[in-house]
């Protein structure tokens, strides 16, 4: 029983649904109506009003007599001086352009030659650049010569005292008696110090330049050069004499060590010895 009213309750509110449904739409048809109705209106009270403006005659336009520009009688156009004037202004005009372009000329010159001044004034102190450049790698050079000079000379003094003292050694070891001797004969009785002084003295040359002229100091300059040449000749003179004296000196130790061996070789082979109580 409950299901079949409930299903009743179901159906009946159904039925009030689709009736206001229908109420609805009815509605809307309504206005839908009007609306047409007075869209209908409107568009006939346009066609009235254009019915009307169609009716009315429209305004002409009035043009003014327009008359045309008369010359006073008696008078003439200049032509001629139209012309001239007009001529005038382009002679102006033109005028302006040519001293405008001969400003503008006359400045690019201008800037052309403070270009070619500064081109000339970089060039000669690029020249006087490499000129005092040049003067120092001069001195420098010459500095270089002179250190390598005194150098040489340094060490060609050290290698004269070693190569003294070599001898005087090598002389005291093997005819130290006999130099002894001969001094005694001779009544040399100088030290090295003093024989070292006395070479000094006879090689170096007073130097007195203070009352001399350009030229002067100039061959003084060369005869130093010559001399000091004849040094570095005499030094490498000396040097290929202590050189064949040293090869000399290895030959003669090379023969006598052979000759020393020799012997020693030939004495052990011909010895006699006491083999077994018994002499062989």
């Amino acid at each position: 029983m409950e299901e079949y009213e409930e299903q009743e309750g179901e159906e009946i509110c159904d039925e009030e649904e689709e009736e206001e449904l229908l109420a609805v739409e009815g509605e809307e048809e309504e206005v839908a109506e009007e609306e047409e109705e007075a869209e209908e209106e409107t568009e006939e009270e346009e066609h009235v009003k254009v019915v009307e403006e169609g009716s009315k005659p429209k305004p002409k336009l009035i043009l003014p007599n327009l008359a045309p520009p008369k010359l006073p009688d008696g008078e003439k156009v200049d032509f001629d001086g139209f012309q001239r004037k007009r001529m005038g202004k382009d002679l102006n005009e033109l005028q302006s352009l040519i001293e405008l372009h001969f400003e503008s000329r006359q400045k690019e010159e201008e800037e052309l030659i403070a270009l070619k001044m500064r081109i000339e004034n970089r060039r000669s102190d690029r020249a006087e650049q490499h000129r005092i450049h040049t003067e120092r790698e001069k001195e420098r050079q010459a500095r270089l010569m002179e250190e390598r000079v005194r150098k040489e000379e340094e060490d060609a003094r050290r290698k004269a005292e070693e190569d003294a003292k070599k001898k005087k050694a090598f002389s005291n070891l093997s005819f130290g008696g006999y130099l002894q001797k001969v001094e005694k004969r001779t009544g040399k009785k100088q030290t090295e110090r003093e024989k070292k002084k006395k070479i000094l003295n006879d090689r170096r040359k007073p130097l007195n330049i203070d009352h001399l002229s350009k030229e002067k100091l100039i061959e003084k300059a060369k005869e130093l050069w010559q001399w000091m040449y004849q040094l570095h000749m005499e030094k490498f003179d000396e040097q290929e004499k202590l050189k064949k004296q040293k090869y000399d000196i290895h030959v003669l130790r090379n023969r006598v060590s052979d000759h020393q061996k020799a012997k020693n070789t030939k004495g052990s082979r011909g010895a006699k010895g006491k083999v077994g109580g018994q002499w062989k």
